[in-house]
């Protein structure tokens, strides 16, 4: 089966710093993380907040969740979290 994204939920993990969404492959439930830092531009003066991420990852979902397909079909894993090769 085809990784899907049915439910556009999101949440910003503060201890982790990353934002979690979820994907279904069949039955199976896959967790994936971006951290905090690969949302916001470098450039801003201004710290950013949670809601600043969870704008930031709505903004980019198409990409991001590409490069979470590309991400799971190479590994197949359960949790994944995204970084810079993967985006």
């Amino acid at each position: 089966m085809a990784l899907a994204f049915p439910n556009q939920a999101r949440s910003y993990d503060e201890t982790n710093r990353r934002v979690r969404f979820l994907g279904h492959d069949g039955m199976f439930e896959v967790r994936f993380f971006v951290p905090a830092h690969m949302l916001v531009n470098e450039l801003s003066q201004q710290p950013a907040n949670a809601s600043d991420y969870l704008a930031a990852f709505d903004a980019l979902r198409p990409r991001i969740q590409d490069a979470a397909e590309r991400a799971y079909n190479a590994t197949r894993e359960n949790m994944i979290v995204l970084d810079y090769r993967k985006l």
